[in-house]
């Protein structure tokens, strides 16, 4: 289900590219929806999540369903209001959000900034919305029901091709379309995951509990959450805060090469550590530390044996895969070598990325917040500087790549935490791992740099020839990579946990 919603975004992104290019409305549009989007992963998928579903498991596992059913109610009602609060203030302040987020539009005074700040009043309710729909899926997966919220995504995806292709066009300027088409995929996501809900008997009554036990508990977790889990979307959207004092287009080539990085992060890296989390959870309440490294081991070769050959392949493939995917209609030559640098920059640091939401989830699993919270302000930290050292030589290149540093820096100090306190035990098998994937990678590599066709050859090609060259690659690539490790004794047993 993950990897049809990623392919959806993908296809959405395509479509949005064609239509809009890399200009200056596609640039306030991709600000008027990464704040709301950035502040929904903070809050809901981030370090609400992370810090609900633990409590949520302890309650399950030691308590009846009424009990369940009175968090749920609290927890429900607590945080609609919280977030309703929010969204009426943003909507209010979104001019000073748009300064705030995008200093470049205002301090240029040209279309972008009153667009942007036009757009991010309809945007905005999306932050409550699917923050709900994050809540209701939380829940889904502490009772192993992935399919659900996995599939929820596909929703959005398909409402902002509908926006793009059928809205667009009755809206002056046709931009707007794509904030509605937002708002509207927000309504859709909370209502479908509702039904579901109701099967498991745990259908939100929203009830304020401030005071409740559980409550209180979630809120004092959350708040160092907000910075452990989302250091990666916090330093993205400090990415479009200098981005938008660069050059025109800067913010769009970042979203396009972010874009093609999500994709193995979320199908694999952000798949697995959801996965994980109720496990770990539950290892952790019934006193299973045996269990407990297990899972976080298995967890780490499935990230170190997908993550490191999407890497790889993203930085050798960078700019056929922005041709093939974005290179049609308003999308120019220049886009496609700007945001094909920008890519393998990010890519650079893909496997630092899945490996930041492996770790982070052994920490939350136990409940710990403070450690990834030290951890995660010495790597925005770090960003930060990166960011300064970086820019000016580089442009937008130097933002993407300064993330990617900063992302190694922080899933280091996350691994020496987690053996520190031997919570992370290495299974035996390791040496076995690491030449094989290290074997593996170099074939594919090979493969890859050997029958890649020149840049210049890819913007020359049509459609259907830049599609069947790049199955090609990757089929072919793939079918490399998975023979080396077959024979080097890679088998089915090895990929379950």
């Amino acid at each position: 289900m993950t990897l049809l919603s990623r392919f959806l975004g993908l296809a959405r992104d395509v479509i949005v590219a064609s239509v809009f290019g890399a200009g200056g409305h596609a640039d306030a549009f991709f600000v008027a929806f990464k704040i709301p989007n950035f502040l929904r992963r903070l809050f809901a998928e981030g370090a609400f999540a992370q810090a609900f579903v633990p409590v949520l498991s302890e309650y399950r596992t030691q308590r009846d369903l009424n009990a369940v059913q009175l968090l749920v109610n609290r927890v429900a009602g607590t945080l609609g209001i919280t977030l309703l609060m929010i969204t009426l203030a943003a909507m209010m302040a979104a001019p000073l959000l748009a300064a705030l987020f995008a200093p470049g539009f205002y301090l240029a005074d040209d279309e972008r900034f009153p667009l942007a700040a036009e757009m991010l009043r309809i945007t905005f309710p999306y932050l409550l919305l699917i923050s709900l729909t994050a809540f209701c899926g939380a829940i889904l997966n502490s009772y192993e029901r992935f399919a659900i919220p996995a599939f929820t995504p596909v929703i959005l995806n398909v409402c902002l091709i509908g926006a793009a292709l059928w809205i667009s066009p009755m809206m002056d300027p046709p931009i707007m379309g794509m904030a509605w088409g937002v708002f509207l995929a927000g309504v859709m996501q909370l209502l479908f995951q509702l039904p579901f809900l109701a099967r498991l008997r745990l259908l939100p009554r929203p009830t304020p509990g401030w005071k409740d036990e559980g409550v209180q508990r979630i809120m004092k977790l959350m708040v160092p959450a907000l910075f452990g889990v989302s250091v990666a979307q916090i330093n993205l959207l400090l990415d479009t805060v200098l981005a938008s004092f660069l050059q025109n287009g800067s913010v769009s080539w970042l979203y396009y090469s972010d874009r093609l990085v999500e994709l193995p992060l979320g199908v694999f890296g952000i798949a697995i550590a959801t996965v994980i989390l109720p496990a770990l959870s539950r290892n952790h309440a019934e006193k299973s530390p045996q269990r407990f490294a297990a899972t976080l081991d298995w967890a780490l070769r499935m990230i170190l044996l997908i993550g490191l050959p999407a890497a790889l392949a993203l930085i050798v493939l960078a700019e056929p895969m922005i041709a093939t995917l974005f290179h049609y209609g308003q999308m120019q030559d220049r886009d496609v070598l700007m945001a094909g640098m920008s890519l393998k920059a990010y890519a650079i640091g893909l496997l630092a990325f899945m490996l930041i939401k492996v770790l982070a989830t052994g920490y939350f699993s136990r409940q710990d917040m403070k450690t990834p919270v030290r951890i995660a302000i010495w790597a925005m930290a770090a960003n930060m500087v990166f960011n300064l050292i970086l820019v000016w030589p580089l442009d937008h290149v130097g933002l993407a790549l300064a993330t990617s540093l900063s992302a190694f820096l922080n899933a280091a100090m996350l691994l020496h935490g987690l053996r520190k306190v031997d919570v992370l035990q290495w299974q035996p098998g390791w040496s076995k791992v690491l030449i094989r994937n290290g074997l593996a990678n170099v074939a594919m590599l090979a493969f890859l740099i050997f029958f890649r066709n020149s840049t210049d050859a890819w913007l020359q090609m049509g459609l259907w020839q830049r599609i069947e060259q790049m199955v090609l690659l990757v089929m072919g690539g793939m079918l490399v990579y998975l023979c080396v490790q077959f024979i080097m004794g890679l088998r089915l047993r090895h990929l379950r946990a």
